[in-house]
């Protein structure tokens, strides 16, 4: 009887991190193909594209904060828009500046940290209502990782913008694996 109680609880709870997850993905996928077409050389519209990229996740963490309960991920999610916030601003002033290194590096140290805020959000959702979360666990652990990647060829000897476009495209096949995830879990709970 309790389980029954608390079924649409959980289906509301996870119609908004759906469609947040499934829109944040389809956004990833069309900014690295807008990316991809148009970065080198860096001109003004792949600046403007590349402050677009945080702003998603600026927009997206605030929308995910706005459904949380209080607590830790609240915290994380709020520091994470945060961080995203002056990646978009160091990218603007990265981009002009110093060019290819400098937008990867400032990049690269954004995907640290917001790998990591992932990382921790997704360990802090696993469970009954949002599921194992491995798509955003592998997300974040690879945003991690990569982005280390990038700040170490930021200082090499080449170094290329366009690996972000295949980042964008990785992270937005996460979200939408993740959503679709979600979704499942919810059909399936509503039909149990």
């Amino acid at each position: 009887m309790n389980s029954t109680a608390t079924l649409p609880v959980s289906n509301t709870e996870r119609s908004p991190l759906i469609r947040l997850y499934f829109g944040r993905g389809i956004l990833a996928i069309g900014w690295a193909l807008a990316f991809a077409a148009g970065h080198d050389p860096l001109t003004a519209v792949a600046l403007i594209l590349l402050v677009v990229y945080p702003l998603i996740d600026v927009v997206s963490s605030a929308i995910d904060h706005r459904t949380m309960s209080p607590g830790f991920e609240r915290r994380v999610t709020a520091l994470n828009g945060a961080v995203s916030t002056l990646a978009a601003l160091a990218l603007g002033v990265a981009g002009p500046v110093g060019g290819a290194p400098a937008v990867l590096g400032v990049f690269g140290v954004w995907a640290v940290i917001s790998g990591a805020a992932q990382l921790i959000v997704g360990v802090h959702r696993r469970g009954p209502v949002f599921g194992k979360q491995w798509p955003t666990l592998i997300s974040g652990g690879l945003s991690f990782l990569v982005g280390a990647f990038y700040f170490a060829q930021a200082i090499g000897p080449e170094p290329s913008l366009d690996v972000l476009s295949t980042y964008a495209t990785g992270g937005g096949v996460f979200f939408v694996v993740q959503a679709v995830l979600l979704a499942w879990k919810s059909r399936s709970a509503a039909r149990g």
